[in-house]
Formats: structure tokens, C-alpha cells, sequence
């Protein structure tokens, strides 16, 4: 179990003995929060180049619905980072249960578009409950192990974690969404490993998901059962073994490579990228902007990006060992672990190291819902580093 400042006790102290919204500003990790906001900007001028051309006569289209999602990420970030986290953990079961709800009610009136329900239209704003999920998800479960701390050792506590963690998992990859499922079930082991459930039950959990995978991959097709949808399986094989793949599906990730390596060192500019202004790469705004920000910025502006990446993950791993109790811990764990596993893999996807999932690419890839749900999470992180510090600075005096 890592190790992290304070204890379940701290966290619950009367309300007095709070830390102060003053003590709590100055405990701010502002390295973090600078990291974060380079990041934000690095991805609107990802935006700007990659989308220049994508809409006639109006080249700042996506830009604009870009910066207006940020701002109300902004203000999510400042409102969460004032919050204290105890307020999550005292009505986790709420959470949940709404977070399972509203996921589910996608699939009965949610909004279809290439062949997947993901999405609930508000009329002025259409999000994806999925993305708000992987922060809500992640307090909602945490509140649960923090409520059983003193049992976390048992096969109960695990088995009931690992049930709770898998409702919401199973609906999303009913929409069909497999990328974001994973990101869930890849919070759900990282909070399991923050929280210190044993090393034997992390092991039976690993080899039950490997033979899932073997039963999903293989023997199920093998018996004619489809688990999932041809396209998916596809994406899967051509990974797996690409000399197989059909030209046409090895389309898109061809395409990303050329567009990734056409960058150089400096890139080719805005006028320059033949790649992304004539349309050769598919998904340029989403799945696929970081290979259109590499063909236009080159090495040096995609090297930029993966380094805001280091410093964020760096600083949210940091959180870890400052939080004040394993509620907080284990929060931190699963947020910063999850914003890893989608970076890995878009970015890795776009270089054909990968499968292609549709994960898109945090604080970059042009949606509403992804960059606002990534920025409450930011807040949540900043939250936690700064109850911690204020709490451990409490205590010294």
C-alpha cells in the first residue's frame, strides 16, 4: 500500500478544526495547476492548426466551442478545488447510483452517430455521460473502500469493489465503447492497488481478466459467439497481426503514421500539412489530433505535449503521498493512473503501437464533455494536495 500523509480520522475532524479556505488556496500545488493550463493552451492551438481548414469559411468554428468548453471546465476546476473531498466520500453511494443511471439511460435515449449510442442531447449541449463517468466512478468507489479500510484484506471487500466497478464498466461497453470500459476497469485496479488490497487478490483479479481476454479474443469466436462488434474485432486483429488486415482497415493507422513522421523536426506548418488539410487523416480533430498537431508542429511541438504530460502525472502521483487520508489516496490513484492509460494509448494508437480504441486524447482532442470532465478531475487532484498540505501544516503547530 503506498504511503500518504494523515489518516481516515483527520479527514473526518470537526468542522472547526478544517483547514482554512485561506490555509487551502496558499496549499495549492500551482505547479500543477500551471501544468494543466499549458496544457489546456497547447491543446487550443492544437485545435486551431488542425481544424483550420475543416469547416468552410469559418476556420476558428471548432476553436471557438473549444475555448467556451474550457472556460466552463475552468470554473468547474476552481469550484471542485475548493471542495473538500470528505463531502464525495460521505455520499459515495449517490454517486454511483446516479453515475450507473444516467450511463444506463443512454442506452435507451441516448443520441446515436457511427455506430454508437454515447451521447445524451440536451438541445443547446450534447455530452457524453461516459467521460463525466471516470471521475465520478473513481470517487464513487473509493468512498467504498475508504468505508471498509479496516477489511480491505478480505475476499469480500474485494469481490464487492470489483462487482460495484464492473456495473458501470459493463454499460459502457454496451453503447459499444470499449476504449473508455478499459479506462474504468484500469482506475478500478489502480484505486485496488493504492487502497492495499493484497497481493493475491490483485494476482487472481490479473489472470480471471487474462482468460477474459483469451475468451473474448479467441474462444468465443471460435464456439460463433460474437462478443464484440466486427469492427472492434477488426481494430483488434489488424494490432495483432497486421499482415491479415484488409487494406481498408489498415487505412487509418497508415495514415497516422505517414501523417506523424511527415513532421520532422520543426513540422510542416499549417499551410504545410498536406496530410491534414487535404483530409488524409481520418478523425483529425479527435482520435487522431495528435498526429495532425505532430505533421504541423513536428518533434519539437510533440515533444512539448508529451512533457506537460510528464509534469502533470508527476505532480498527481505526488498528490498521492501528501493526501491526508485513503479516501483522497486512493482518488488521486485512480485519476492520475486513468489520464495515463488514455494518453499511452491514443498517443500510441497514432503511432501504431496500439489499438485503435476511440479514446480521445485529454485536455487535445476537440468535445466538450472530455475536456471539461479531465479539468474537474484537475480540481478534484488540486483539492486533495491542498487539504493535505494544509491538514499536515495544522497538525505541526
Amino acid at each position: 500500500m503506498l504511503e500518504y500523509a494523515g489518516s481516515q480520522r483527520a479527514g473526518l475532524r470537526a468542522e472547526h478544526d478544517a483547514p482554512r479556505l485561506l490555509a487551502v488556496v496558499r496549499s495549492l500545488d500551482w505547479l500543477l495547476l500551471a501544468g494543466v493550463a499549458a496544457l489546456v493552451a497547447v491543446g487550443l492551438w492544437a485545435v486551431a492548426g488542425v481544424t483550420r481548414f475543416a469547416i468552410p469559411h469559418d476556420p476558428a468554428y471548432y476553436l471557438d466551442r473549444q475555448i467556451l468548453y474550457a472556460c466552463v471546465g475552468a470554473a468547474l476546476l476552481v469550484a471542485a478545488a475548493l471542495v473538500d473531498p470528505d463531502l464525495y466520500r460521505r455520499y459515495w453511494r449517490p454517486i454511483f447510483v446516479g453515475t450507473a443511471g444516467v450511463i444506463a439511460a443512454v442506452l435507451l435515449i441516448g443520441h446515436a452517430a457511427r455506430g454508437s449510442t454515447r451521447w445524451i442531447s440536451l438541445g443547446f449541449f450534447t455530452f457524453q455521460p461516459s467521460e463525466f463517468g471516470k471521475l465520478l466512478f473513481v470517487l464513487a468507489l473509493a468512498g467504498l473502500l475508504a468505508e471498509r479500510q479496516r477489511v480491505l484484506g478480505s475476499w469480500a471487500t474485494t469481490v464487492r469493489v470489483v462487482a460495484l466497478g464492473v456495473v458501470p464498466a459493463l454499460l459502457v461497453f454496451a453503447q459499444p465503447d470499449l476504449g473508455t470500459a478499459l479506462v474504468y476497469l484500469v482506475g478500478l485496479a489502480a484505486m485496488l492497488f493504492v487502497a492495499g488490497v493484497p497481493w493475491r487478490h490483485l494476482a487472481a483479479l490479473g489472470g480471471l481478466a487474462l482468460l477474459l481476454v483469451v475468451a473474448v479474443l479467441w474462444a468465443a469466436p471460435a464456439a460463433g459467439v460474437s462478443v464484440l462488434k466486427g469492427y472492434q474485432q477488426q481494430r483488434l486483429t489488424c494490432f495483432t497481426h497486421p499482415s491479415t488486415c484488409p487494406v481498408a482497415a489498415r487505412y487509418n493507422v497508415e495514415q497516422s503514421i505517414t501523417t506523424v513522421g511527415s513532421g520532422q523536426l520543426r513540422g510542416r506548418g499549417l499551410g504545410g500539412a498536406t496530410q491534414v488539410n487535404f483530409g488524409f487523416l481520418p478523425e483529425s480533430e479527435t482520435d487522431f489530433i495528435f498526429a495532425g498537431f505532430a505533421e504541423q508542429r513536428g518533434f519539437v511541438g510533440a515533444a512539448l505535449l508529451l512533457g506537460l504530460y510528464l509534469l502533470v502525472l508527476w505532480r498527481g502521483l505526488r498528490v498521492i503521498t501528501v493526501a491526508r487520508d485513503l479516501f483522497s489516496a486512493v482518488v488521486a490513484g485512480g485519476i492520475v493512473v486513468s489520464l495515463l492509460f488514455q494518453i499511452f494509448v491514443n498517443v500510441g494508437m497514432t503511432m501504431g503501437i496500439a489499438p485503435i480504441t476511440g479514446i480521445p486524447l485529454p485536455f487535445v482532442s476537440v468535445g466538450g464533455s472530455s475536456l471539461i470532465a479531465n479539468l474537474a478531475a484537475m480540481g478534484v487532484l488540486l483539492a486533495i494536495h491542498a487539504r493535505g498540505r494544509a491538514s499536515r501544516y495544522a497538525r505541526r503547530r
